[in-house]
């Protein structure tokens, strides 16, 4: 091979790895970014629930001390304190484990604290052991509903969202 041959070999040789550097890869496809925030997410759990007033709603009788720490919780989730409000249904938690209202509550705390798994378990468990009409259950659903589309199960959640609409009972027509 000629010094000429070689020197023409060379200098294509680096015009196309000039080339190649030139081409650039596709940009990379980046998924939407879900801007909704945790209180946005609880001002539709609490849109979904509806107004009470034109369905019989069933209340049991409440142990004081477990009223106490709801009230106490409430307080707490206005005054912006999640973590405490988390701590007193925690505890009311710990005296009735069972009861489908103060799990939803907690679900809700959790909501709101942007933990979408806990919301969601707290939901599933106020569900199984609670009423399958009425706001609650509309609560319970809406919340496991925004709980997987924070997590971007958006077949999930829609399977949730017309779930909600099998709480509602229409009222009996009398004439």
């Amino acid at each position: 091979m000629s010094f000429r041959t070689l020197r023409v070999s060379l200098v294509a040789l680096a015009l196309s790895a000039s080339l190649a550097a030139c081409v650039s890869a596709p940009p990379p496809v980046v998924a939407p970014v879900d801007t909704t925030t945790p209180a946005q997410r609880m001002a539709a759990v609490e849109a979904a629930a509806g107004p009470d007033d034109k369905e019989v709603s069933v209340a049991p009788l409440r142990d004081p001390q477990v009223d106490d720490l709801r009230q106490s919780a409430h307080a707490q989730r206005q005054a912006g304190d999640l973590a405490a409000a988390a701590a007193h249904l925690d505890q009311a938690l710990g005296l009735v484990a069972e009861d489908p209202a103060v799990l939803q509550e907690r679900a809700e705390i959790a909501l709101l604290q942007g933990q979408w798994a806990p919301a969601e378990q707290f939901a599933h468990q106020a569900l199984q052991l609670g009423s399958k009409t009425g706001p609650l259950c509309r609560r319970h659903w809406a919340t496991i509903e925004q709980a997987r589309l924070a997590r971007g199960e958006k077949e999930n959640a829609v399977s949730a969202h017309a779930q909600i609409a099998s709480c509602t009972v229409p009222p009996i027509m009398r004439y």
